[in-house]
């Protein structure tokens, strides 16, 4: 078979990195690493019957706002999207995404979707970032292709503490990890977490004053130091364990608190239901305004946390569970003045979830999303179930990728 290539100009950009184009037949064909307006020489990769996908092999056209990527490892490495792009581009382009997949998706006309909220670091940002290792050891992403691991010599999005530390790291072989991780906490704290699926611990020479841990099965052995790190948002102190859920990006957590605190107009009778609490991020700032807070979580870890981050207050309960599981049996004792936050993973609401969430019925919904295509799903649902979307602030945690986060309120008609 003959490799195919066409030449093409680029429309828009998509969610998941790629720039959309039309091939000679009609259908929608995508690009890694193109950019509107761009015409490009590509080859497809992938031929299906509705659409495509395909490699650039080359510019013949380049955009205007194409600029030089900071990083040498742009479009070999999987992890950055847009580094080509300028920053208020990029806010610009994952604004209109968001549009786009409510309106698509969730079928919501003129959808009320408010401007991004730029991270103050659009570079090293990242308090977290999880490495995969080369069979020789040697630490790396998962390529583009997503076939294999590239091993990197530079990074420009964790913290730079985490920055000055990892270049360090050389295993033997890959052989007994998985996948190595690297948070830091206050102060610079650093944590080193190996994740293997073999309980064995493994053996590790390491002179740095850092925490290791060993992670597998959700259980956490520590090799050194401590099996947690402390966070500050907003002036309070958050414990998170080493397989603890936490946000990526310090300083937009706090934009996303602010904004929750702005928007969730509490009083002393309110329930404040907090769903994928985690460690109770969002629940610490309301559980002194509030009459009640009650949080879901399935993640062990997180509600020992939770339980530490939250303990000074005797009005807070905390059920460790699947939400789908312990929303119905919450439904008969809560009422109209619930609010409720929800915080799911990837895949959204859980559909038993969200039918709980409807028959309880609160006066307001905070969604907050990280994949807008469940969130557009979700929405369509919760509007049919009597709620009105109010507003849809998108922030970008996520600099240089196609990540969107965001939060979205709903108000009961």
């Amino acid at each position: 078979m003959t490799n195919l290539t066409f030449d093409i100009l680029l429309e828009k950009l998509t969610y998941g990195g790629e720039a959309m184009g039309r091939l000679p037949d009609g259908r929608a064909v995508f690009v890694p690493f193109g950019l509107p307006g761009e015409q490009v020489r590509l080859e497809l990769t992938e031929d299906k019957k509705n659409f495509a996908r395909g490699k650039l092999l080359e510019l013949l056209k380049a955009s205007p706002e194409r600029i030089d990527a900071k990083c040498k490892h742009f479009e070999k490495c999987g992890g950055c999207h847009y580094q080509n792009l300028p920053y208020e581009k990029q806010l610009q382009a994952k604004t209109e995404i968001l549009r786009d997949q409510l309106q698509r998706i969730g079928k919501i006309e003129n959808p009320p979707v408010m401007q991004m909220v730029a991270s103050p670091l659009e570079w090293n940002y990242r308090n977290h970032v999880q490495f995969h290792l080369t069979a020789e050891g040697k630490v790396g992403f998962i390529n583009a292709k997503g076939n294999s691991t590239l091993p990197i010599e530079e990074c420009h999005l964790p913290e730079t503490g985490i920055n000055a530390f990892w270049p360090e790291l050389q295993f033997e072989s890959n052989k007994d990890v998985e996948r190595v991780s690297l948070r830091a906490g206050l102060d610079e704290e650093l944590m080193l977490v190996l994740e293997s699926e073999d309980p064995e611990t493994p053996e590790l020479e390491i002179e740095a004053d850092v925490s290791v841990v060993h992670l597998f099965d959700e259980h956490a052995v520590v090799i050194a130091g401590q099996d947690n790190l402390i966070f500050k948002i907003l002036g309070k102190d958050f414990r998170v364990s080493a397989a603890s859920f936490f946000q990526v990006n310090t300083k937009m957590a706090e934009k996303m608190v602010e904004h929750l605190v702005s928007r969730l107009p509490v009083t002393a009778s309110t329930t404040l239901l907090d769903v994928y609490c985690g460690v109770g991020l969002f629940s610490k700032f309301f559980a002194a305004k509030c009459q009640q807070v009650i949080g879901i979580e399935e993640s062990e870890s997180a509600c020992e946390d939770f339980a530490v981050n939250l303990d000074e207050f005797d009005n807070v309960e905390l059920y460790e569970g699947a939400a789908e599981e312990i929303l119905p049996g919450l439904a008969g004792r809560l009422d109209s003045s619930t609010y409720a936050i929800v915080d799911p993973p990837r895949a959204g609401l859980e559909r038993y979830a969200l039918d709980a969430i409807l028959s309880i019925k609160p006066q307001i919904i905070a969604y907050v999303s990280c994949d807008p295509s469940t969130l557009a799903r979700d929405a369509a649902r919760l509007i049919v179930g009597g709620y009105r979307l109010v507003e849809v602030t998108p922030f970008d945690l996520f600099p240089q990728t196609y990540h969107i986060e965001s939060i979205s309120i709903f108000e009961a008609i």
